[in-house]
């Protein structure tokens, strides 16, 4: 498997708005090869001293940390179906529109080595 995670900030008043789009962008990566979406409302996050969830993206206070992920059978069918997921016109959203700041977003792709 190979795995896309991410963490955002999203303002506690857009939590419906962010939705929407998950609900929108999800069945997309579905269509193109995902295995499964899962999106995450922060809900026992604990506030650290040096590092945290909420220090990693500058979440403000009126702000909760969305942590989620995009399961992958494999890198390849990832790279194949992220082109493809950026393509598709349902994917097509003014940034400026999004429910979150996404120059806070952190992001990466994650090889499994050890899945239960």
């Amino acid at each position: 498997m190979y795995v896309d995670g991410y963490v955002i900030p999203v303002r506690k008043t857009n939590r419906e708005s962010y939705l929407e789009v998950a609900r929108i962008a999800a069945p997309v990566f579905k269509e193109h090869g995902a295995l499964k979406v899962v999106e995450t409302w922060g809900d026992d996050v604990p506030r650290g001293k040096q590092t945290d969830f909420f220090m990693a993206v500058q979440c403000a206070e009126d702000e909760n940390v969305v942590f989620s992920w995009i399961v992958w059978p494999d890198k390849a069918t990832r790279d194949a179906g992220m082109a493809k997921v950026m393509q598709d016109p349902r994917m097509d959203m003014d940034p400026a529109s999004m429910p979150f700041d996404g120059k806070r977003m952190i992001y990466g792709g994650f090889k499994t080595f050890l899945s239960f």
